[in-house]
């Protein structure tokens, strides 16, 4: 994919315009290919944003929409490149004689898309093989690797399970099975994906040290570990729950063939990493409870973990690690005496709780004209209680509705701490 300078300098002088208005000039630009640019402008807006680093440099490349949608953020593919250092790390310090002794590391991404993920992981390996099946995906990656300043990096247009055949051991395999069927819809089973790695997990297992497999964040993890371990029992190593902003992205699950150690659980939020395994989570005491609602009427923090720990359920873990109980054992709010250093997080600063009663809400809500609400294991929607309590969106002070063993309703009101 090229474009000539009129192309070029249409594309830098209208990168920050809409593209639906660009859309719609195209008469007014008859040595501009419009398509190209509009596809470029379209791509950069949206790498701004997704990927900063690509979007820094001018001679980057986009695709169409679909592969951009698609592909990782910078931040989650930064992640995966953390993971790849550390396993090579543990294989350097492992055994002297590693079962498949080679002169160089090798990674080789199966599906390598927009090419963010390997562009990330690769320059951690001495060799490093991009495979994907779409030519205009291709064509893309050589470029953009080149004006990146990724050197030496193999790219080869084909499908991943014939070119696994083809390929030597590898340190490290990374596949992100594409999760559309043939008409565009989305899919999120692992059997739905393409390709459906459950029947060649044997084989991709035989292929390398590590596999990575980056899969929905819509799965159920615990039956993605056992569809993965019963296609290939003792492979799961590691499951990653990876979200940004609090917005659980992906799941990534490191496998390597005859793992005997416990399945570590990751969960992962920006900068905040809470680990655990399932071990760990199945061990007593199991999850503290506030008995009655006068308990939690005296507590200091209310608080709420992140995404990705509500995602994995790893709440006895959390439990056991600071002071909290749970207002429920369905809310997956807690409460503790003080603020928490470090919590995997929010917490806000109780000032005052209600019930639902008339008047303990008229005196407890008193002076308040806007407020930010949640209902969490509530009998009300927010717009039902907002509508109740007569009340606008925005402001300082944080509502907080729950409910307290079976049947007793209160609402904390909260300032963000």
């Amino acid at each position: 994919m090229t474009y000539d300078d009129a192309t070029r300098q249409f594309i830098n002088f209208h990168r920050f315009d809409d593209v639906r208005a660009l859309a719609l000039q195209t008469h007014r630009y008859p040595d501009v290919d419009m398509s190209l640019a509009i596809q470029q402008i379209a791509g950069w807006q949206k790498a701004q944003v997704k990927l900063p680093t690509w979007a820094a440099c001018d001679q980057v490349l986009y695709p169409p929409h679909l592969a951009l949608e698609q592909c990782s953020s910078e931040r989650t593919a930064r992640y995966k490149a953390q993971i790849c250092r550390r396993l090579l790390q543990q294989q350097e310090e492992g055994a002297a004689t590693p079962p498949h002794p080679q002169p160089t590391s090798l990674i080789a991404d199966l599906t390598g898309g927009l090419g963010v993920d390997f562009f990330m992981m690769a320059p951690l390996f001495q060799r490093r093989i991009y495979i994907e099946r779409q030519e205009q995906l291709c064509q893309c990656a050589r470029h953009n690797f080149s004006v990146l300043g990724l050197d030496h990096a193999e790219v080869i247009c084909g499908d991943a399970l014939e070119q696994l055949h083809l390929l030597p051991h590898a340190t490290l395999l990374f596949i992100d099975p594409a999760r559309r069927n043939l008409h565009g819809s989305r899919t999120y089973a692992i059997s739905d994906c393409t390709p459906d790695i459950l029947p060649i997990l044997p084989q991709l297992l035989d292929k390398t040290d590590y596999l990575m497999v980056k899969l929905s964040p819509m799965l159920d993890w615990h039956q993605t570990i056992r569809s993965l371990e019963t296609a290939c029992p003792h492979s799961v190593r590691e499951l990653h729950i990876v979200a940004t902003g609090n917005e659980c992205k992906e799941l990534l699950v490191v496998l390597r063939k005859g793992a005997t150690q416990p399945v570590t659980i990751t969960c992962v939020n920006d900068d905040d990493i809470f680990v655990t395994d399932l071990q760990a989570e199945q061990q007593p005491p199991l999850l503290a409870v506030v008995a009655q609602a006068e308990e939690a009427k005296t507590a200091v923090c209310l608080l709420e973990p992140n995404a990705t720990i509500m995602k994995a359920g790893c709440f006895a873990t959390l439990a056991r690690r600071y002071p909290i109980k749970a207002l429920s054992d369905n809310s997956h709010l807690f409460v503790a005496q003080q603020p928490l250093d470090g919590f995997p997080g929010r917490q806000w600063r109780i000032l005052r709780t209600t019930t639902l009663n008339k008047r303990q809400l008229s005196d407890c809500l008193q002076g308040i004209r806007q407020a930010n609400i949640t209902v969490r294991n509530f009998p009300m929607t927010v717009a039902e209680l907002r509508k109740r309590l007569r009340l606008a969106d925005g402001g300082d002070i944080y509502l907080i509705a729950s409910t307290i063993g079976k049947h007793e309703h209160l609402i904390f009101v909260c300032s963000k701490i």
